[in-house]
């Protein structure tokens, strides 16, 4: 089973945003050692507990900190963006980094109105033309517009011996459809969605159509995990996850994520609590055998080549070492079984 890992950059109520985004760094380094596949970072725009809105320059910091994972964006959010730059700047990670870059690409705010309006003001626009975006973006990536297009002759330099991969990210039947059109390979997030997502990717699987010979529909799953030593060690440290969680939903101004004793001091009203039901069912805790069993029905359910983890605890070192943990259960030898 080959697993990844998806990184928000969380601010815990007694770090700077400097500390996390350190932090973010040695976790893609404890990735690349454990042997997970690749690391993704993900952009968030003025959101309390979220220290990363810009993915392209964590990933020039960790490329150079790191020698093998592959690195990418979970995602760039091109409604905000003209493709143009954005290829420009992750062909030049590619140029950088060769074979390690992944451009994940999404079309979700990240953030509030007030900051939509401030990126780009076209928002809501540039939403409705985002096929046309991707459209363009993979013209600029492959270096290959069609000799009538306006751009034929332009080329978003330096092109890299090998493009980096572009994968389309989405939590509906939209984006899954969107990404079988173009040939890309598809995340869904079961961690942010309450749709069907067993059914959206048959959907995608189904309709592939392939870019190139050779292709084959790929598809990542990604889950919020956190993994202890035990079941109930597992639960006290995702005490500080489920209430940030129930705080960002009711949009409650904060110190970013709390530390276990302020969690179980939270007050929990009837709501809270209905709540707290519903994040749980997107968040696999437990003990390294029960993470592994679960996650093994995950990605049978879903036909997923790879599952990529988000794992959110107030002590980063409880995040590395949820990530050890499941990578020494799922990756161990046969014969140690």
């Amino acid at each position: 089973m080959k697993l990844s890992i998806l990184d928000q950059s969380p601010i815990s109520s007694n770090q700077t945003p400097q500390d996390a985004l350190n932090w973010s760094m040695k976790l893609a380094q404890a990735g690349e050692t454990f042997g997970y596949t690749r690391y993704w970072i993900a952009e968030h725009h003025d959101l309390s507990g979220l220290a990363c809105p810009a993915p392209e320059v964590m990933l020039s910091y960790i490329g150079a900190h790191t020698n093998r994972i592959r690195i990418g964006s979970g995602a760039v959010l091109l409604p905000h963006y003209r493709p143009y730059k954005v290829a420009e700047t992750f062909n030049m990670l590619a140029t950088l980094f060769p074979d390690r870059i992944d451009l994940g690409i999404g079309r979700a705010p990240g953030g509030s109105s007030e900051a939509m309006t401030a990126l780009s003001g076209n928002f809501i626009k540039n939403v409705g033309n985002f096929p046309a975006l991707v459209r363009d973006l993979l013209h600029f990536i492959n270096d290959d517009f069609p000799t009538d297009n306006e751009y034929s002759k332009l080329s978003a330099s330096p092109i890299p011996e090998n493009p980096p991969v572009t994968w389309l990210l989405g939590t509906g039947k939209k984006s899954a459809l969107l990404a079988a059109e173009h040939g890309l390979p598809y995340t869904f997030g079961y961690f942010m969605s309450d749709q069907d997502g067993a059914a959206i990717i048959k959907e995608y699987i189904d309709t592939f159509k392939p870019r190139k010979e050779g292709q084959t529909p790929q598809v990542i799953v990604t889950v919020n995990v956190i993994c202890g030593e035990t079941t109930e060690k597992a639960e006290d440290v995702a005490a500080s996850y489920l209430i940030w969680s129930l705080q960002m939903d009711k949009g409650e101004v904060h110190q970013g994520v709390p530390s276990i004793s302020e969690a179980k001091q939270y007050k929990l009203t009837e709501k809270d609590l209905e709540t707290l039901e519903k994040v749980k069912q997107n968040i696999i805790i437990g003990n390294p055998h029960e993470v592994k069993q679960k996650l093994l029905k995950l990605k049978a359910k879903y036909e997923a080549d790879e599952l990529m983890i988000n794992t959110i605890t107030y002590l980063p070192e409880d995040r590395i070492r949820s990530y050890e943990l499941i990578a020494k259960e799922v990756f161990q030898k046969k014969d140690n079984t």
